[in-house]
């Protein structure tokens, strides 16, 4: 599913420690928890670096909530955002929303790409964060109390409480951190390669590896407060997939945590899935009887994990900063990072057509390509960067506020 509306310390998270579970029966949700109010209470929460506002199902009362891991935020009255608020007015203002002069709360409704939506309104509340030598410390932070959630949302939220919204966004949990000092404003994850899930993230620039990173820049397009760079070629092994327009010029990609699997523009996803198709000549057979996905082969041997079939599958490359394979900056993506296992037992493509997400020509990488990958979002020098990883716990460079699970 595809949704689309941290000199400072920096933090990983008590808040921010991972847990993979499956958001349905073919595709993971890697979720943390941050500890919210006072008394603090646990929320998990959707890690998602394409969504702005973080937001909790909450009792205001609730009018469409799924059962949740935890029992509903319950607002106060004195929580309640006003609509004065600056970060009332900055979020309406992206959702080009009218001002209400009478209002005395500031509602928001996002709906995102798969036609799911919450509504609800913005509370403000402390958030306890732990710092790495074991104390802790609390903020004030600005999230949404949702009360509406409707459409496949719902599904994901039997097993969470809400989505944590990581974008560029000034409303984002991230900016609002690195507003009050607390952090410079860079936000890193792990997700892990391995079958049970697992992880971490940050928030703050002190889990930075100070070697090994490739980096791109970051596009500033203010359209859009989602992590953006722009892509020179895309390679499904050595052959070349176009990506799209008459002009065949760079296009954009989007790092999107937030979505289960990844989409290429229309005919790059087209001559893939023709590239793909020679599986069916060395043992494997599509099954067009699964609907987990588009294409889903079987195999003559039981399928246990992608690495019993990642032979007879290719290596995407995608190269960013110049058309000469000699000084550019690649991203790979192994067979691990675009297959997956059904419930059948089959092997199938977990890589879609784009033509309707987003403008139709960007390539959104979702967290199912960003495993074994530690991915960071540095907003203070306007870039992207990665280096494969195990994912097993960060490297601490300093003394900083820190969150495990």
């Amino acid at each position: 599913m595809i949704r689309k509306p941290l000199t400072s310390r920096g933090f990983e998270a008590e808040c921010l420690s991972m847990q993979a579970p499956f958001r349905y029966a073919f595709s993971r949700l890697y979720f943390t928890y941050m500890l919210v109010g006072s008394p603090p209470r646990p929320y998990y929460l959707d890690i998602d670096t394409a969504s702005d506002l973080t937001w909790i199902q909450c009792d205001a009362p609730c009018s469409s909530c799924a059962k949740g891991a935890n029992a509903l935020y319950k607002p106060r009255k004195d929580n309640i955002v006003t609509p004065r608020d600056s970060l009332c007015m900055e979020l309406k203002r992206n959702q080009n929303a009218r001002h209400c002069e009478t209002c005395q709360q500031c509602d928001y409704e996002i709906e995102y790409a798969d036609h799911s939506s919450s509504m609800g309104v913005l509370a403000r509340d402390e958030l306890r964060l732990t710092v790495a030598n074991g104390s802790s410390t609390e903020s004030k932070f600005i999230f949404g109390c949702a009360y509406d959630q409707q459409g496949l949302l719902l599904n994901t939220l039997a097993k969470t409480d809400g989505i944590l919204g990581l974008s560029k966004a000034k409303v984002s949990l991230p900016s609002q951190l690195a507003s009050q000092g607390i952090i410079n404003n860079v936000v890193g994850h792990c997700l892990t390669n391995n079958v049970g899930g697992g992880g971490y993230m940050f928030l703050g620039d002190d889990f930075v590896p100070r070697w090994g990173m490739a980096w791109v820049p970051m596009l500033n397009r203010p359209s859009t407060d989602s992590y953006q760079t722009e892509i020179m070629k895309l390679n499904y092994g050595s052959s070349q997939l176009s990506l799209g327009g008459q002009d065949r010029r760079v296009r954009g990609v989007v790092f999107d945590s937030g979505s289960s699997y990844t989409y290429f523009p229309k005919e790059a996803y087209s001559e893939l899935v023709s590239s793909v198709q020679e599986v069916s000549g060395k043992g494997l057979i599509r099954d067009t009887s699964d609907p987990t996905l588009p294409f889903c082969w079987r195999a003559e041997f039981p399928i246990r994990s992608v690495a019993d079939v990642k032979q007879f599958f290719k290596t995407l490359t995608l190269q960013f900063g110049s058309k000469w394979w000699i000084i550019s900056t690649k991203f790979r993506i192994p067979p691990e990072g675009y297959l997956i296992i059904s419930n059948k037992g089959n092997v199938c493509l977990g890589i879609l057509d784009g033509s309707m997400v987003h403008d139709g020509s960007t390539i959104i990488l979702g967290d199912i390509s960003l495993r074994g990958q530690l991915v960071i979002y540095d907003n203070e020098n306007k870039k992207i960067g990665w280096m494969p990883s195990n994912c097993v716990k960060p490297t601490t460079f300093q003394s900083l506020p820190f969150f495990e699970g």
